[in-house]
């Protein structure tokens, strides 16, 4: 059975069909992107997956549950974590600070003052940044990192609940060309070492060419297209309508 799947998902905004019938599964370990032209209603698709917004109709199950009308909050419970465009860090704090945070969130220890924060789940954050990378620099201040490192901390965070789904939305925006194709290699070993589904939307053709097994395509609600990096490609309707080919 697929850990995600979504079927047949709708939904409108006044006159305005912005997800139209979509449906889609996800496996443990494989790697998704989402793409489309501006206005196809990838951010709308996103969204009904990660509880920010509810469809009209249909549904988005994982392992077989139906929630499609959670939150959020109650998602993450559930194994499902998300990481933004923007890269979400306390600057004010360090990076392994950063990391127990969203461990203590996670735990929802948030209330819990009988310890000091930067006591609580100390080996585990080590353990995550071990993961991504970043040992070296967890007692660096997050306000001083580059923004590629920012985006690999955020990465550490998103793990953070031992997701079963990890949505990401746009990982690459403002990244220099080299530290995308880190990240996304970086994301695509963990995805299959952690047998973690990744959904991920993007902009970047080279990251999604490199580094998805299968390729969604959105367009004006509808999805046009499904398939390995060679298929989309070769597609006619979405070198029209995307890559910029008549």
């Amino acid at each position: 059975m697929s850990l995600l799947v979504a079927e047949r998902l709708e939904k409108s905004f006044g006159e305005t069909r912005a997800v139209a019938g979509v449906s889609f599964s996800l496996d443990a370990g494989e790697m998704l992107a989402l793409i489309g032209p501006n206005g196809a209603g990838k951010s709308t698709c996103f969204n009904m997956l990660n509880g920010q917004l509810h469809p009209d109709s249909g549904r988005v199950l994982l392992a077989g549950r139906d929630i499609s009308r959670l939150s959020p909050r109650h998602m993450s419970r559930l194994g499902v974590g998300r990481s933004f465009q923007l890269a979400a860090t306390f600057t004010s704090m360090t990076v392994r600070e950063n990391v127990q945070m969203a461990l203590i969130a996670q735990s929802g220890e948030v209330w819990r003052f009988v310890r000091p924060a930067r006591a609580l789940h100390v080996a585990e954050a080590d353990a995550l940044l071990a993961l991504v990378g970043m040992a070296d620099q967890a007692e660096r201040a997050a306000s001083v990192l580059a923004y590629g490192d920012l985006k690999r901390l955020e990465l550490a965070m998103a793990l953070a609940g031992t997701p079963r789904l990890l949505l990401m939305d746009e990982p690459t925006a403002g990244m220099a060309p080299v530290d995308r194709t880190a990240l996304m290699a970086l994301v695509r070993r963990i995805a299959r070492a952690r047998g973690v589904a990744v959904l991920f939307t993007e902009h970047d053709m080279d990251a999604v060419f490199s580094t998805a097994d299968r390729i969604l395509v959105l367009d004006q609600g509808h999805l046009i297209a499904e398939g390995d990096a060679a298929a989309i490609r070769a597609d006619p309707r979405v070198r029209a309508v995307y890559l910029g080919e008549a």
